[in-house]
């Protein structure tokens, strides 16, 4: 445990920063993050990095590049292409690579790199400097409420063969952490007068539409967490990988805000598109 807070305390600063600060510092953050992520990810399942592995590493790091300029509008035809040109090098290699290895390599591309991107898709939205916190305290919040949660109250098992350690009162309570978090932090924007009505039409509705995506963030969060221990499960493994002490792997730590960023983007883009909130 001692060594988990270290570790913690060590990569939270950091953190904040790249977050803070945007632009090239976060973009750093987002390719080291997603291409490590997805080394972790390959290495897990298949023991050891291939030759088509490389490919997916290629094509992230372009479609990374290209996320604040004109060409990331044509980011479908980049990540078409790259499923094109997966298939055609397994015809050259089908005696090394079978279509399991090109629909993993396609697969942690969609599921590492351009999920975890939107953290940084999130960030160039106006008022993205104060957006771009909820994945991380939908996460975290509901990460944090549900370990304390299950060990005091936690009595009913959520998934007794999948994660036997997660409990139904533990799953609530983060879903709750995850909604007053966001809630405060609302609040917390509000009291700075924020022009959040650009994108939310007063205060008010802005503060409850975050205890809201609180709420759906927590959900996904814990559907994250559960994705990354099923294939752990499936594939015999306790941790994608041993970069953070005490955590594991970068899949180890992001696994949650993986999915939580997608859902918060998602979300953000239809309110700001669709002016869906009145």
């Amino acid at each position: 445990m001692l060594v988990r807070i270290i570790s913690s305390l060590v990569l939270f600063p950091i953190l904040f920063a790249l977050v803070y600060y945007g632009g090239l510092p976060l973009k750093i953050g987002t390719i080291f993050v997603s291409i490590v992520g997805m080394y972790e990810f390959y290495k897990a399942i298949c023991k050891k990095i291939m030759p088509i592995h490389y490919l997916g590493f290629i094509f992230s790091l372009v479609y990374l590049l290209v996320l604040d300029t004109p060409f990331f509008q044509i980011a479908d035809l980049i990540v078409g292409s790259f499923l094109l040109l997966s298939l055609i090098f397994m015809v050259f290699n089908y005696k090394n690579i079978s279509i399991f290895d090109v629909a993993l390599t396609f697969f942690g591309v969609c599921y590492i790199p351009l999920m975890f991107s939107t953290v940084y898709l999130i960030r160039l939205f106006d008022y993205g400097n104060y957006t771009v916190w909820l994945p991380f305290i939908c996460a975290w919040a509901c990460d944090t409420g549900a370990y304390f949660t299950g060990v005091t109250i936690g009595k009913h098992k959520l998934t007794p063969n999948l994660s036997p350690k997660k409990t139904i009162e533990g799953a609530i309570g983060g879903i709750l952490f995850s909604a007053i978090f966001c809630g405060i932090y609302g609040v917390f924007i509000a009291s700075r007068e924020v022009e959040i009505e650009h994108i939310f039409n007063n205060s008010t509705i802005a503060i409850i539409s975050f205890v809201l995506l609180g709420i759906i963030g927590a959900i996904f969060a814990q559907f994250g967490d559960l994705t990354a221990s099923a294939t752990k499960r499936r594939f015999n493994i306790k941790d994608y990988g041993n970069l953070i002490p005490g955590h594991g792997g970068i899949l180890d730590r992001f696994d949650s805000v993986i999915f939580t960023a997608g859902i918060c983007y998602i979300i953000l883009k239809v309110i700001e598109i669709y002016n869906i909130i009145l």
